[in-house]
């Protein structure tokens, strides 16, 4: 783009700069919902729950699906190692 386009898009770069920000955001946003030593570590919650009695067995199964497939996505999307690193 030459130097007339980007005169001509000036008042629009604080829009374009906002839209920048908010793919970072997002990024961020899925890297930590996704991150597997993050995942497991709701596992684990999730289990220390059931073993409370805090939640039924159904629930609990149905909770440890949720995450599972969180981790799968997550690892097949590369937000970590398969040894739960970062």
């Amino acid at each position: 783009m030459g130097l007339i386009g980007e005169v001509f898009l000036l008042p629009f770069a604080p829009v374009r700069g906002s839209g920048w920000v908010i793919r970072q955001v997002l990024s961020e946003a899925e890297r930590i919902y996704y991150d597997p030593s993050a995942v497991r570590a709701e596992l684990a919650r999730l289990e220390e729950r059931l073993t409370a009695g805090e939640i039924d067995e159904e629930e609990f199964d149905r909770l440890e699906d949720e995450l599972l497939d969180r981790l799968e996505i997550g690892l097949r999307a590369g937000y970590g190692n398969s040894d739960g690193t970062a």
